[in-house]
């Protein structure tokens, strides 16, 4: 591939990156939103310890 080659999903998101500079720290902010979260190490085990074992077959009657 030539040193100067730039594919169109580059040339985008650079495009994209200079009309809206604050999308990296909009993206940031969402994922700690969602996902940066500190776990409680008592609930977690709480749910560990509340799980019901699943039986091989989950759809036969007993």
């Amino acid at each position: 591939m030539a040193a100067h080659y730039e594919s169109e999903a580059t040339r985008f998101i650079r495009a994209y990156k200079e009309k809206h500079p604050d999308a990296e720290q909009r993206q940031l902010e969402g994922r700690a939103r969602l996902w940066d979260k500190t776990l409680n190490p008592e609930d977690q085990e709480a749910f560990k310890q509340a799980r019901v074992p699943q039986t091989a077959y989950v759809y036969q009657n007993d």
